[in-house]
């Protein structure tokens, strides 16, 4: 199974994507290199090796618009996208334009039966090992059948990732059922009789890094807004650390004896051991990173996309989605 990487997406494109994937096939990953080919060979021979490459002429810009991807057929991700679509790569990698992606994915893929609006799912570490948010920013406005589908498609996820005891929690202000805004209100009963004892009720914002539940829903505005307070307070905190650890000799002779310990809390709360974000509820595997994402990052993302297709993510979503229309 290959993975089909847009290396021509993100803030420091080919380089990192390149990097990214040279990491991931000594990791025993079949990438694929999807943008334009003599740059793609120029830095593949920087570094002396070789990946399959497949041209795509164009590429999507940061600062360009979405829906440009309709128009432009031939955009490194519209070309990866195609390559899944026709069957000739099990997933698609890209740490580029977000909306560009999701765009793509949309209008080439279409969407898994029963999903009104795909999802992104993000990762976030916790004191019980990983909590599963959805939506992450995919969708500012939600429904309550959407927050539905999200939990579905955020279980299966979990499943795919071996965890098939996995519980279900509504993001709110409170524990209490009768706590929330209107939508929240009106998405707890559909959530209880939908999933049951899987479902465990309101969760707050703790419950995130508590990991109370291993799947949290909530709309996408809010889902985000959740995502980037997280990596803004894990930036500033260990900046904290390392700013109190240099500040006399005692603290920087202490600073050596605990540099290893440090070293596996930066490692837990670094977005690149994650990689990308899956683009749940579109009918093929598509991954979503960010554009400032390093070489760790994409490696990361590429050797997530091969588990997770290997471990049936697409046919856990498409069960997990018709069980909720049974």
């Amino acid at each position: 199974m290959r993975i089909a990487l847009d290396a021509m997406g993100g803030d420091r494109a080919p380089q990192v994507p390149v990097q990214g994937a040279l990491l991931a096939a000594h990791e025993g990953v079949e990438v694929l290199l999807v943008g334009e080919e003599a740059r793609l060979r120029e830095e593949l021979a920087r570094h002396r090796a070789s990946l399959p490459i497949h041209h795509a002429p164009d590429w999507i810009r940061m600062a360009e618009h979405a829906t440009e991807v309709r128009r432009r057929r031939e955009s490194s991700i519209m070309v990866a996208i195609d390559l899944l679509k026709r069957g000739e790569v099990g997933a698609v990698v890209s740490m580029g334009h977000t909306g560009a992606t999701m765009a793509a994915a949309l209008f080439a893929l279409g969407r898994v039966k029963g999903v009104e609006r795909p999802a992104l799912l993000v990762e976030f570490p916790s004191q019980r090992g990983r909590t599963l948010l959805l939506d992450g920013g995919a969708n500012a406005d939600c429904r309550p059948g959407f927050l539905v589908q999200f939990a579905a498609m955020g279980l299966a996820y979990a499943e795919a990732l071996g965890l098939p005891e996995a519980k279900v929690g509504l993001l709110s202000i409170g524990e209490e059922e009768g706590k929330g805004n209107a939508l929240v209100l009106e998405t707890y009963p559909l959530l209880r009789a939908a999933f049951g004892g899987r479902f465990y009720g309101n969760v707050e914002g703790r419950d995130v890094f508590l990991g109370t539940v291993e799947v949290v829903v909530t709309d996408g505005f809010t889902g985000n807004v959740v995502l980037k307070l997280a990596e803004g307070e894990a930036k500033v905190l260990l900046g904290w650390i390392k700013e109190a650890l240099a500040s006399s000799p005692l603290a920087r002779l202490g600073a050596l004896l605990v540099r290893g310990a440090l070293r596996r809390v930066k490692e837990r709360v670094d977005p690149a051991q994650y990689g990308a974000m899956p683009l749940l509820g579109v009918e093929g595997a598509v991954f979503v990173g960010h554009g400032a994402a390093d070489a760790l990052a994409v490696k990361n993302a590429l050797l997530r996309a091969k588990r997770l297709v290997e471990g049936g993510l697409m046919d856990r979503v498409r069960q997990s989605l018709a069980a909720l229309h049974v």
